[in-house]
């Protein structure tokens, strides 16, 4: 057997397959999937190859290999506390795509594991379906190995299959790692998963039926071949390691964690969970960052951020101090830059995301765990071992603690919480959000069955008005045959020019005409290309089947279209000043405003978004033709369309070109000439969430007006200053020289009347159990007098405890304690317990900390409190 280290591994496997064997060789696609919305993450090697094997997509030679970057979290809680147990992993694979079948799979996975890797024929065990006749005999007859170390499995363990489609049997190969590993006499033979003799290191899938609802298995005309091997488990069993945690590439992972923790691998059980985890962890996170995944509180994003704290908190078991995964981020690049190039180019953008992620927690945890160690030292006295769902919920809402990460600190002592409350108390929330978003019409398209209903024709692009025959009514969720003077309802016509609101574009609004009628478009939506209008009659009465004027109305569509046309030169705008890394992650076009959310983990500088105004508006300048083309989907890529949010486009797409600089997939309305935006000014750059940065802008009249209001704030300023505008800043300079001589003076006077104030504080400390304690209220002192006040004290007089309460229309709080002192209290624990009595909260370190109060009627009671609490 050959000692292979697991660079290796993966290169001999993929050139014995993509050689020797003729495959195409696939490099690993992302761990997002592309174009596939059932799956959360690349989860197995043949996940992005779905429409190869479905008949799709065509390969030139119809097999393929790879060792695809794989994701998975079902286990999560297993990580760290069995050996074998990953969130991120390699799956080496070779597929046939109706190409070649059993024979071949099992010949060459035989040949691979017995030439390539040396591995003795009298080691392997295989399994195969109870009813293959065929892999049986291919593994007895013509590969020659011995019926007994053939096993005849059931369905629960050789047969592949979902509800309904492509299916079929598989057959696994197993390594014999030797007696020694044995649990015992009777463990000779593969199907104990408790053991560790027998490996199972390859599964070989034979789809070759299609299943129906009816449970009917029909035979494919062309079946396939779906392979899996772990990479880090074979890699475990030719270097004889224990576990996947002890393979050659894990080496700088765990030493690093053990020179920033000064604990040793396997020294201590305890230890050995968390040094596990942060590896693995550190792993994942490190993938799933390069590929594009930002830390949230929804889907990916969410398991990217429950990976990072919980790779966080075991390094605090650890006894790990401040922030640390970027150190060992920076080690599984160095590891695994050898096949992953990716990972080295963009380093400092993934630590960079990590490190944010980490700073976000560390500023919370803390008071979290002092928060669930309460709870649990409470539920210790009252013997209760169920922990209330609502508090669960409450440290996940206030302090950013996953439910899992609660359930993982509480099964350390055997406790347990009560899901299903927490699971309420977050559906409430989510249901208050839902509510408040809900239209004012107060019902939906969800009430109006579409079955029968005529699409409706969409001539919008070109034509603002157009005459359209009324074909269906509604109101009040039921159908009607007319509406009268008064009325709201919902009309369905057989064309519209009204653009449906979509792609982050608002509706169109306007007028709709007839002989006997006038009503107002309010809203517009879409749903299976019928177009839905939200209208109130304002005169007379409307029936189904009148011929009516679809008026929009022109200088909102016309806004609209210049902020739409706009967001675009922003979008590439944006790649072109940060990087191509950057994604759209939503917008909202109307017409007063744009705004364009985008994934990026940092605030742009004043000259990167200067630079991206700059470039808009030279585009603009440029007056580009903008064209609207129907292309077929695949040569909307050969034009370099984006196409955003992983959109399932039809068979025919709309590129929108404006000039050669943007080019995008869209449905939207836009200007025919780029000089039709006339303007565009950045009004604001925020945060959204992690990861997520946020510009509003404007265009046209919008901006005209913003540029004219500051225009004239700053003449306001100008007089108030006593200057002119252009002599603003001088006069700002010099203002200030003299804002900073009157400061020093102040400074000097209070220092002489601070010696009296220091000498008069020292009359007020008192002992207390051999603790010298001062307490002290102010009024309108500032945090700078306060410290100030402390150190020169805490010069002259040792074991003192100092608790500070500065009053103006709210309370401040200090609590300084003695370097001597804080084996025995903790600043942040006195200040949390005074400031709460008066309705405030805070924390610190254990020799300073501060914290804010609100009722000024409990100070005296809180300041009161704190001889008890010495």
């Amino acid at each position: 057997m050959k000692n292979l280290g697991m660079n290796e591994l993966r290169s001999k496997y993929l050139n014995f397959f993509g050689n020797e064997k003729g495959h195409t060789l696939l490099k690993s696609f992302p761990l997002i999937p592309i174009d596939d919305d059932s799956l959360l993450l690349i989860n197995a090697g043949m996940a992005p190859l779905k429409k190869y094997f479905t008949g799709e997509k065509k390969m030139k030679n119809n097999r393929a290999t790879s060792s695809q970057k794989c994701v998975r979290t079902a286990d999560i809680e297993r990580v760290g506390k069995t050996e074998r147990h990953g969130t991120f992993f390699e799956m080496l694979g070779n597929f046939s795509f109706g190409d070649y079948f059993k024979k071949e799979a099992i010949s060459w996975a035989y040949e691979f594991l017995t030439k390539e890797l040396e591995i003795s024929k009298d080691d392997l065990w295989v399994t195969v379906f109870k009813e293959d006749e065929e892999a049986y005999k291919i593994w007895h007859y013509e590969i020659g190995l011995d019926s007994e170390r053939i096993l005849r499995e059931g369905k629960e363990d050789n047969f592949w299959e979902l509800e309904v489609g492509p299916c079929g049997p598989c057959s696994e190969i197993f390594v014999d790692r030797g007696a020694d590993r044995a649990i015992d006499e009777n463990d000779n033979r593969p199907g104990n998963d408790d053991s560790d003799r027998f490996m199972e290191v390859w599964n070989l899938v034979f789809t070759q039926f299609n299943k129906d609802s009816q449970g009917n298995y029909t035979p494919l005309a062309h079946p396939n071949i779906d392979t899996g091997m772990g990479l880090e488990r074979i890699a475990m069993v030719l270097q004889d390691k224990d576990n996947i945690f002890e393979v050659d590439v894990m080496a700088a992972i765990i030493s690093e964690i053990e020179k920033l923790s000064n604990k040793k691998y396997k020294e201590s059980e305890k230890d050995d969970v968390s040094i596990r985890v942060i590896a693995d962890h550190a792993k994942a996170m490190t993938f799933l960052t390069c590929d594009g995944v930002m830390p949230s509180n929804e889907k990916r994003g969410y398991v990217l951020r429950r990976l990072i704290r919980r790779a966080y908190r075991h390094g605090k078991l650890l006894g790990i101090e401040g922030e640390f995964l970027t150190n060992i981020v920076d080690k599984v690049i160095d590891t695994y830059k050898v096949e992953y190039d990716e990972l080295d180019a963009n380093r400092e953008k993934i630590k960079s995301v990590i490190r944010d992620e980490e700073e976000r927690f560390q500023k919370t945890i803390d008071q979290g765990l002092e928060r669930l160690e309460s709870l649990i030292s409470k539920m210790s006295k009252i013997k209760e071992r169920i922990l209330d769902g609502k508090e669960a919920f409450k440290l996940y809402d206030t302090y950013g603690f996953p439910l899992d990460l609660t359930k993982e600190i509480l099964e350390e002592k055997n406790l347990d919480v009560d899901e299903k409350t927490f699971n309420n108390e977050m559906q409430i929330q989510k249901q208050t959000a839902r509510d408040a978003r809900k239209k004012d019409a107060g019902w939906s398209l969800d009430n109006i069955d579409t079955d029968g209903i005529e699409k409706t024709s969409f001539v919008g692009y070109d034509d603002l008005e157009t005459e359209a025959r009324i074909l269906n009514i509604f109101k009040e969720n039921s159908e009607a045959s007319s509406l009268s003077e008064g009325d709201n309802g919902i009309v369905i016509s057989d064309k519209t020019s009204f653009y449906a609101e979509g792609g982050g574009e608002v509706a169109d609004t306007g007028l709709i005409l007839g002989d006997s009628f006038k009503a107002h478009v309010i809203d517009v939506q879409k749903q299976k290309d019928i177009y839905f209008h939200y209208i109130e009659v304002v005169e007379g009465a409307m029936h189904v089947g009148d011929d009516a004027q679809f008026k929009v109305d022109r200088n909102k569509r016309l806004a609209i279209q210049r902020n739409h046309s706009a967001t675009h030169l922003l979008d590439q705008a944006l790649r072109d000043v940060l990087g191509e890394e950057v994604k759209q992650a939503g917008s909202l076009v109307d017409e007063n405003k744009l705004r364009f959310d985008f994934s990026h983990n940092r605030a742009l500088t004043k000259e990167e978004i200067d630079k991206v105004e700059e470039i808009v508006n030279r585009e603009i300048f440029k007056q580009e033709l903008v064209t609207k083309e129907i292309v077929d989907y695949k040569e909307s890529q050969k034009m370099g369309a984006i196409g955003l949010f992983e959109d399932k486009y039809k068979d025919k797409v709309r590129v929108v070109s404006m000039g050669d600089y943007s080019k995008e997939l869209c449905g939207g309305c836009h200007v025919n000439y780029t000089s039709d935006i006339l303007i565009f000014k950045i009004k604001q750059e925020s945060s959204v969430s992690a990861g997520v940065r946020r510009i509003e802008a404007l265009t046209g009249e919008k901006a005209f007006e913003y540029l004219n209001d500051k225009s004239n704030k700053l003449n306001i300023v100008a007089d108030r200053l006593n200057t002119n505008t252009n002599n603003i800043t001088n006069r700002i300079d010099s203002l200030e020289n003299e804002i900073d001589k009157l400061k020093s003076e102040i400074s000097r006077l209070k220092t002489t009347n601070s010696s009296d104030i220091v000498s008069e504080l020292k009359k007020d400390i008192r002992e207390i159990k051999g603790i010298n304690l001062l307490v002290k209220k102010f009024d309108n002192a500032s945090m700078d007098e306060l410290r100030d006040y402390e150190n020169r004290i805490k010069s002259s007089i040792d074991n003192l405890i100092i608790v500070f309460a500065s009053v103006s229309d709210k309370i401040v709080f200090t609590v300084s304690v003695d370097d001597k002192l804080t084996d025995k209290y903790n600043a942040g624990k006195i200040v949390r317990q005074i400031a709460q009595i008066t309705g405030g909260n805070g924390g610190g370190k254990k020799n300073f900390a501060q914290a804010g109060g609100k009722d000024i009627s409990k100070l005296e009671e809180a300041l009161g409190k704190v001889s008890e609490i010495i």
